[in-house]
């Protein structure tokens, strides 16, 4: 869902040339407006998975945005330039949308949730390489560590989901930043028009490596607590 394109490259639908000038929505605007929606969810969920939201009404919302988020993609197909980079552009849209339908789907039926995790495996592994795409391809620094991020997102739904680690609280901090620093604000800085300036992807790689560095400390500070945990579990038999 980043904004992406190859120096060089006239892709008019990315680098907003005459023919995007005449389509309403293009490819770069409605994957931002993806992104913003996106943004609203996880938050949501990050709460759901802090026990501080009740799931089934978070599960209605992901419905909701899960559905948009389909019905936008099928529409930029439609109405896309049908080149190899724009549908790997569109077809990021649809890993959010299934993901949330996905979600939502369990969450208002009250499923196992093995299934989903299974899914988020999947996810995950794409999400890595559209990681290792924006490096080589696009070298993008930004969308690299964007796309890294969701991709450990989507590994720790597998590990939570499948593998049944308990670990609700540290994705549901996880979950939390990432609503902020990958989806919302970027999208934000986008509508206003000053997402692409230089000083910006600089001050947001910053971001993104911070935020990464938390994610690290508070996964040491996650298996900190149960190992004494444990330990004290063991005292008391």
């Amino acid at each position: 869902m980043i904004f992406l394109h190859k120096k060089g490259e006239a892709n008019c639908s990315y680098l907003g040339g005459e023919c995007c000038e005449k389509r309403i929505f293009t490819t770069s605007t409605m994957s931002f407006v993806g992104l913003f929606l996106s943004g609203a969810v996880l938050f949501l969920n990050s709460f759901m998975l802090l026990g501080k939201a009740e799931a089934k009404s978070v599960g209605i919302f992901n419905i909701f945005v899960g559905t948009i988020q389909i019905v936008i993609p099928f529409y930029l197909l439609f109405h896309s330039s049908q080149s190899n980079w724009e549908h790997y552009q569109i077809a990021a849209i649809f890993l959010f949308g299934l993901t949330y339908l996905y979600v939502g789907a369990t969450l208002l039926k009250n499923l196992e949730g093995n299934g989903l995790g299974w899914f988020c495996l999947w996810v995950a592994i794409v999400a890595a390489v559209y990681t290792i795409t924006a490096i080589l391809h696009f070298h993008d620094a930004v969308s690299a560590l964007t796309w890294g991020m969701w991709a450990f997102l989507w590994l720790l739904f597998f590990l939570a989901n499948t593998l049944k680690m308990k670990i609700e609280n540290y994705i549901g901090f996880v979950a939390f930043v990432q609503s902020w620093v990958t989806l919302t604000i970027p999208a934000l800085l986008y509508f206003l028009g000053v997402w692409n300036s230089p000083v910006v992807k600089q001050v947001w790689t910053s971001v993104l490596i911070l935020s990464i560095l938390s994610f690290v400390v508070g996964l040491f500070r996650e298996f900190s607590l149960k190992r004494k945990h444990s330990g004290k579990e063991l005292n008391a038999i």
